[in-house]
């Protein structure tokens, strides 16, 4: 498994390697992810800052987009989709705490969406857990506590093509930002 060097701030790919072999299945790379939790050689290389996202680019499986990445306490990435990738993730050491929608959100084209009640859902993610994901999954990952930091594995596929970040005010999602790989060089 290579890995780039330690970056701080969001993670992004500036490129995608293309996919050899077969396309990786969201239950392969939940398995990476949970694979590569438990290097903790791996884990240990992951320098962690005390305010900022830390990060080390990682291969993942079938041309995937993986990454090692180290949450300060109290940090968290807003909410967020991961527009036509899937993926998975886990908590390596530490917990985060998942908020997703349990909506699937028009593609394009709208600016402002008025969620109905019942969509919100929390998951926490101790050291050991994750999750897998499909294709425009709106979520918000953080690390709540007030001092540890955590320790988490991403892997997408395909790589992102862009992300979509929002900003949710009670029951309203607005879409503020859209991402593409030319904006993480």
């Amino acid at each position: 498994m290579s890995v780039s060097s330690p970056s701080t701030s969001s993670p992004a790919s500036p490129s995608a390697s293309p996919a050899t072999g077969s396309v990786p299945t969201q239950a392969e790379l939940l398995d990476f992810v949970r694979r590569t939790a438990a290097d903790a050689e791996l884990l240990a290389s992951l320098p962690l800052d005390p305010q900022d996202r830390t990060w080390v680019r990682l291969d993942g499986p079938g041309g995937s987009e993986a990454w090692l990445i180290g949450w300060p306490p109290g940090t968290g990435t807003g909410w967020h989709d991961h527009a036509e990738s899937v993926g998975a993730f886990l908590t390596a050491a530490g917990e985060l705490k998942e908020n997703a929608l349990a909506v699937r959100l028009p593609t394009d084209g709208w600016q402002t969406l008025e969620l109905t009640e019942g969509v919100d859902r929390e998951r926490r993610l101790p050291a050991g857990q994750g999750r897998a994901f499909g294709h425009h999954h709106v979520h918000e990952v953080l690390n709540g506590s007030p001092d540890r930091h955590a320790i988490s594995v991403h892997a997408y596929y395909p790589p992102l093509p862009r992300i979509r970040r929002y900003s949710r005010s009670g029951q309203v999602l607005r879409l503020e930002q859209v991402e593409r790989p030319e904006d993480w060089q």
